[in-house]
C-alpha cells in the first residue's frame, strides 16, 4: 500500500512539474479574471493548446494514475484531467471517467473543456444521462448536461422534444443560466422553427430568454430579420 502510495505522490509531482514547465505567466494574469470563483494561487497559467499536447504526450501509466488522483489541487489539472477524457475512445470508460469527473468540477472553463470524442458515436446511449446529468443538484454537471445536448443533438440528430428539456430547466445559478441561453441562441441557429416557438411562448425564465435572445442577435448564423422579430419578442421590450 505504502508503494502505491507513493507512486501516486510522484505521479502527481511529475504532472504538476510539467505543468509549471509550460506555464505563460502574462496569460495567468489574464485568466485569473475569467475564473472569478479560483483562488489566484491555484491557477498556473497554461494555455489550452499546451494542456492538450499534455494530455497526449503523458504516459499512459503515467496518466492513469493522474485520473485516478482526485480531487486535484490546481485548476490546471483539471483542465488536464479533461483533456485526457476527451480523448478516451471507448465510450464505456469515457462515460464512468466523466461520471467521477463532475463531481469536482467547480467552474465553467473546466465544464466546458470536458466532451469527450467517444460520445459522439454512441449518441443513443448518452441521451439517458444527459436527461440525468440535467437533472442534478450540481451547478456545473447541470452545465455540462445542457452543454452536451448543445453539443450532439441540434443537427442531424435533434428532437423537438430535446427542446423541452432545456426549456424546464430551472436555476438560480448564473452558468447554468448562460448555458441555457447559449443553447437556445444556437438551437434558433440551427433549428429555427423549433426553437423560436419556445421563445414566442415565453417558456424561459425572463433573464435567460433575453439572454438567447441577445446571444441569437450577436450571431452571423441568423438572418437580419429573424434578429429583428427576436428582439420583438424580449421581455424588456414587452414590458416597456
Amino acid at each position: 500500500m505504502r508503494s502505491l502510495l507513493i507512486l501516486s505522490i510522484t505521479a502527481m509531482k511529475t504532472v504538476e512539474k510539467s505543468l509549471f514547465e509550460i506555464c505563460d505567466p502574462e496569460y495567468r494574469e489574464f485568466h485569473r479574471k475569467l475564473v472569478p470563483n479560483i483562488s489566484a494561487d491555484l491557477i498556473i497559467g497554461v494555455r489550452i493548446p499546451e494542456i492538450r499536447k499534455l494530455a497526449l504526450r503523458l504516459d499512459p501509466e503515467l496518466r492513469s494514475e493522474f485520473l485516478a488522483e482526485l480531487p486535484h489541487r490546481y485548476y490546471d489539472e483539471n483542465i488536464l484531467h479533461a483533456a485526457i477524457l476527451c480523448n478516451i475512445t471507448d465510450f464505456n470508460s469515457a462515460l464512468h471517467k466523466t461520471e467521477l469527473f463532475l463531481a469536482y468540477i467547480d467552474n465553467w472553463a473546466v465544464c466546458d473543456t470536458l466532451s469527450p470524442k467517444a460520445f459522439a458515436k454512441h449518441r443513443d446511449e448518452l441521451l439517458e444521462h444527459i436527461r440525468r446529468w440535467m437533472g442534478s443538484d450540481k451547478t456545473y454537471t447541470v452545465r455540462f448536461g445542457i452543454g452536451m445536448l448543445m453539443r450532439h443533438y441540434l443537427d442531424g440528430d435533434f428532437k423537438p422534444e430535446y427542446l423541452d428539456w432545456a426549456a424546464e430547466v430551472r436555476s438560480e445559478e448564473y452558468y447554468v443560466n448562460m448555458m441555457t441561453a447559449w443553447y437556445f441562441a444556437t438551437a434558433l441557429a440551427k433549428q429555427w422553427d423549433s426553437a423560436v416557438r419556445v421563445i414566442e411562448d415565453m417558456r424561459l425564465d425572463p433573464w435567460t430568454h433575453d439572454k438567447a435572445i441577445q446571444k441569437a442577435c450577436e450571431s452571423f448564423r441568423i438572418k437580419d430579420e429573424q434578429k429583428d422579430y427576436l428582439r420583438g419578442l424580449r421581455v424588456k421590450r414587452r414590458r416597456g
